[in-house]
């Protein structure tokens, strides 16, 4: 890991950050530093990010990996700012990785002083729409070790005096990513974990970036509107268990994402507070576009209503609308409450007492977040319009282990 509170470690970062960019530090920025808190709590390895850096970077790096024999690996994404929906452009992203032998290997006429991060390394600059694209190889993890492949990130933003780490990039198909790794990991930006796809010789990860998120010490704030409920855009949908009352997994508790998350899907929670003719127009829609969308798109309804729970007073209300709807394609669910332990419906972090929460999601990652909107024609429209701009570009990619 990057962690690192060491103070004379992030104050040397900016000051090679200041003398690349051929200026001095003014009064100004030294005040700020020494008087507030350093974003991110610090980052070893950062300093090394402008050593041998070009003096021109662009949206699109293809590192010394890619020429070399290994898996070839296609790394691409938007860098978003904290609202996880406004793209960030002029974001540097500085990677460094070991090789297909697991070693950070220097390469010959590299810079002396970035050895240690060996010669797989290079830069990205977001262009005006965010966007970023990383050609390298896949890296091989340490030899004889136990951590995880990896790639090591660090974020340098136009407006922050300091650089900071965010996860690593990890590989979903990776055997050494086990699930206690998978709960230790920091989501710093979004969740680290690449889902790649299959293309000829190449390996594909869309993979998008929210600055900001849990980072320490950032200056601002997710929830500025007042509402909250469910995790950030860019965090991982986590695994949960619900009772199926109605839909193609009638009688199991399928984890709705564990099964279906290859594409896009939506979690439509309601807690304490339904709205039953709302509820109706909501999932009348919802069939609707999982039916134009075929196996692109999973619904699931998710009712966690605490009071006066009933098993089977909830399964029967819900198989009850499922017939009066004539539902075929989305999933009708519930657990006693949204803070559920037993479920782990609690990790969604869903409010109960909003009247609902929509989270939509893409390959697993949470792409946008509605609470407690109605079922209006605008409505409607707004979450076809983010089905279709959320849209995976590589939709009929297979992934490692599909037959």
């Amino acid at each position: 890991m990057h962690l690192s509170t060491c103070f004379a470690s992030a104050l040397i970062t900016t000051c090679l950050f200041l003398v690349a960019c051929n200026s001095q530090p003014s009064s100004n920025a030294r005040e700020t530093l020494t008087s507030q808190p350093v974003v991110g709590g610090g980052c070893d390895g950062c300093e090394l990010m402008y050593a041998g850096m070009p003096a021109q970077l662009h949206a699109v790096d293809t590192s010394a990996g890619w020429h070399e024999t290994g898996q070839k690996l296609l790394i691409t994404g938007t860098v978003y700012q904290l609202n996880g929906r406004t793209p960030a452009p002029g974001v540097i992203l500085y990677y460094w990785q070991t090789d297909n032998q697991g070693l950070y290997s220097p390469g010959q006429g590299m810079d002396e002083e970035a050895r240690r991060h060996g010669h797989i390394r290079g830069w990205v600059k977001t262009d005006q729409q965010g966007k970023y694209t990383i050609y390298t190889v896949r890296p091989a993890p340490y030899p004889n070790a136990a951590d995880p492949a990896h790639i090591h990130l660090a974020v340098k933003e136009p407006n922050i005096i300091n650089e900071y780490y965010i996860d690593e990039f990890v590989f979903d198909d990776d055997p050494l990513l086990t699930t206690p790794r998978r709960k230790a990991m920091e989501n710093r930006g979004g969740s680290g974990i690449l889902r790649v796809l299959i293309s000829s010789d190449r390996q594909i990860a869309e993979h998008n970036i929210t600055l900001g998120l849990n980072i320490p010490h950032y200056p601002a704030s997710p929830h500025q509107d007042g509402q909250s409920s469910g995790l950030s855009i860019g965090e991982d949908c986590p695994s949960f268990a619900p009772y199926h009352a109605w839909g193609p997994d009638k009688g199991s508790r399928a984890c709705p994402v564990c099964k279906y998350g290859r594409y896009q899907g939506i979690l439509y929670f309601v807690g304490n507070y339904p709205d039953w003719p709302e509820i109706k127009e909501w999932l009348s829609f919802l069939e609707e576009e999982s039916i134009a969308r075929g196996k692109f798109l999973k619904v699931y309804f998710v009712y966690g209503n605490e009071k006066n729970y009933s098993p089977n007073r909830r399964q029967n209300e819900l198989e009850t609308i499922g017939r009066e709807l004539g539902l075929k394609c989305l999933a009708l669910t519930y657990i006693p409450a949204l803070s559920d332990r037993k479920s782990e419906v609690y990790l969604t972090k869903i409010n109960p007492d909003q009247a609902n929460t929509f989270i939509i999601y893409s390959n697993i990652s949470i792409v946008e977040k509605l609470i407690s909107i109605q079922p209006t024609p605008e409505n409607f429209q707004r979450i076809r319009s983010i089905l279709e701009q959320t849209q995976s570009n590589y939709l009929d990619l297979s992934r490692p282990w599909d037959p």
